[in-house]
């Protein structure tokens, strides 16, 4: 299998599909697609005819899949014994309504505090948007905590790393990045992303990308978090 990507830094929606594969031991052939560059979407069509155009783009010989559920939902079904949903079935369901919401939702925060690995800023006011999306996204994972993940062990959200903790990934970076509190049981299963070795491997590779830009506002650069935590 090929995986299609955008810069590591900032390409959030492939790092769902990129550190999903990667926990879940599934080999594949890594292609970064420079984002925000002339000829991307030819760059994509080039190795995926017929697709959306956009990253993350899986191609699998002659099926090309994109849009990160459906990823999930190609991989669930081609290995169905790896766990990219949980196995329980009140979990599973859980799991892909969260994820869905994840993936239609939060617009404040993804707005406001877009993904940035190469930097961390100081904590300030986010507005009322970020507040409500980032206390909507906390409620998400104390309850699947509460209800599933500790009952089946684990540090994720449904005890052990599903397609539903990769659509949350992002989300856990962005609450580091832009420092902003959240309650212990959230703050817990963000240390556990952000711990994740396959994320590890993520990180440092995008920390020595050269297309690392700051926001305007102050920054201090992330490679202190990478070593230190």
């Amino acid at each position: 299998m090929k995986l299609l990507i955008g810069n590591k830094c900032y390409s959030s929606w492939s790092l769902r599909a990129w550190l999903l594969m990667r926990a879940k031991g599934l080999p594949f052939e890594e292609i970064m697609v420079l984002l925000d560059q002339p000829g991307f979407k030819d760059g994509v069509f080039r190795h995926a005819p017929g697709s959306g155009g956009t990253v993350p783009t899986l191609v699998d010989g002659s099926v090309a899949v994109w849009e990160t559920l459906a990823i999930a939902e190609y991989l669930h079904e081609k290995h169905p014994h790896h766990g990219i949903w949980p196995r329980d079935a009140a979990a599973r369901a859980h799991a892909r309504a969260v994820a869905s919401e994840m993936h239609g939702g939060f617009g404040a925060l993804r707005n406001d505090c877009p993904m940035n690995l190469g930097k961390r800023y100081a904590t300030r006011d986010r507005g009322e948007g970020v507040a409500r999306d980032v206390a909507r996204i906390c409620a998400i994972w104390r309850e699947a905590r509460e209800r599933f993940g500790t009952k089946a062990g684990g540090s994720f959200l449904y005890g052990a790393f599903s397609a539903a903790d990769a659509m949350f990934a992002p989300v856990a970076t962005r609450l580091d990045t832009y420092a902003i509190a959240v309650d212990p049981v959230s703050s817990a299963y963000i240390r556990a992303v952000l711990d994740l070795p396959a994320y590890r491997d993520w990180l440092a590779a995008a920390l020595v990308e050269p297309w690392i830009v700051d926001h305007d506002e102050v920054a201090e650069p992330a490679i202190a978090n990478l070593r230190h935590s």
